[in-house]
């Protein structure tokens, strides 16, 4: 049996990384996969490739009525929503003392306050749809500090508590809507691809990110989409507020 027949996703940062692994998971498992990014090329590229099952609609994560119009496709294309993945962000390397305001206001108005967004946009077609699951990708970064990532961590951060505001409010409000965050470790994807051939000290930045992590590699996107497949599903449905940490042992 498909884990997801019949379920509807929106996915914000569809078109490439985690986002993308997610899309194709969803259309392999029996749903029908919404991709919401900025990059149209390769989100309507990806569409194309999953055939009826995908859609492609355009996406500012920071704008609240690009969300509004990203919502009424989805449930205009495919007649309602049932999961949100809020894949989409942005890392950038900065200290307290040298990330301007105007960074730190870019990483949080994608990182934080489009989870925010998404999450507002969503509910009410999830009501509609008689209840769903919304899947907020945080971080490691979101469960403990980095001297090199002050406005990632703290956009994490919030993306953590945000989650577990969301997961309260529609279970008291009776909505069977679940909300939880996924909390990747460094993953082989677009997001981290500047960083990888940069010199740390006497390695390069692939090997010192690989490091980092007790399984001794990075993590790949497809293994963190299928822990969101778990939570997207009615397989979790006794799971809601929490976290779930996929990133080879580093916190521990």
């Amino acid at each position: 049996m498909s884990r997801l027949e019949g379920k509807v996703v929106l996915i914000s940062g569809g078109a490439s990384g985690i986002g993308a692994a997610t899309a194709r998971l969803v259309v392999r498992q029996g749903g029908q996969a919404v991709l919401a990014d900025r990059d149209e090329a390769k989100g309507r590229a990806l569409a194309d490739e999953l055939g009826d099952g995908a859609l492609f609609t355009a996406l500012d994560v920071a704008d609240e009525t690009s969300w509004t119009k990203a919502v009424a496709a989805t449930v205009e294309t495919f007649g309602g929503l049932h999961g949100l993945l809020n894949a989409a962000g942005v890392g950038v390397r900065n200290s307290i003392e040298d990330c301007s305001l105007a960074e730190f206001r870019r990483v949080n108005d994608i990182n934080g306050l489009g989870t925010f967004l998404g999450c507002k946009a969503a509910i009410p077609a999830m009501k509609q749809a008689g209840g769903g699951s919304i899947v907020n990708i945080s971080s490691v970064l979101g469960l403990r500090g980095a001297s090199y990532a002050m406005a990632y961590c703290a956009s994490k951060g919030a993306v953590r508590l945000l989650t577990k505001h969301v997961a309260l409010h529609c279970a008291q409000m009776k909505y069977n809507i679940r909300c939880n965050s996924v909390h990747p470790g460094y993953i082989d994807t677009p997001m981290i691809a500047p960083r990888l051939d940069q010199s740390i000290g006497n390695m390069s930045g692939r090997q010192w990110l690989e490091e980092l992590h007790p399984l001794g590699r990075l993590g790949r996107a497809e293994e963190v989409a299928h822990m969101i497949l778990f939570l997207l599903s009615d397989e979790s449905s006794f799971s809601t507020g929490s976290e779930f940490v996929c990133d080879g042992g580093l916190t521990a």
